[in-house]
């Protein structure tokens, strides 16, 4: 797992790169769409719906995704523009055999990713992330709120 900081990343909503109309004649396929691809593998929409939460508690943002079966050095979380932080990975297809038969094929392999724009408080410069147990938890601190000084008035009269 690394932390990569770049810039010049479009994601004007914070969106996920996902082409509602991939396969229609006016989506993807004819380089028309609104939308931008992750990859033009087939298999890369299958994955690329990693779930995440996102959380605020008073001393930081915390995001848990479910990687199941990932290791930590085929995630990345990375930080562009100084204030998008971006998970992505991708989980590779099983080596067929010769001889395999296969009945059902319900796990899905591809690459995902995904991008949430952080607010002005977080301190991108110190993110920490973690992986136990298939579940990749970032963790961005927060500045601390200053409380604004009550200064009292005399008053005369």
């Amino acid at each position: 797992m690394s932390l990569i900081r770049r810039s010049n990343v479009f994601d004007p909503f914070s969106l996920d790169l996902w082409d509602p109309f991939q396969g229609f004649p006016f989506g993807s396929g004819s380089g028309s769409s609104l939308f931008p691809r992750i990859s033009s593998d087939s298999d890369t929409a299958a994955f690329a719906g990693a779930r995440i939460d996102w959380k605020e508690t008073p001393e930081a943002h915390v995001f848990k995704a479910d990687v199941p079966g990932l290791k930590k050095e085929e995630v990345k979380v990375e930080v562009e523009d100084g204030n998008v932080l971006q998970i992505s990975g991708e989980r590779s297809k099983e080596q067929e055999e010769k001889n395999d038969k296969w009945h059902r094929v319900e796990r899905s392999s591809g690459k995902f990713l995904r991008r949430f724009r952080l607010p002005e408080n977080a301190k991108t410069e110190q993110i920490k992330a973690s992986m136990e147990n298939g579940v990749l938890t970032v963790t961005v601190p927060k500045e601390e709120v200053k409380k604004p000084e009550v200064k009292p008035v005399q008053i005369t009269g």
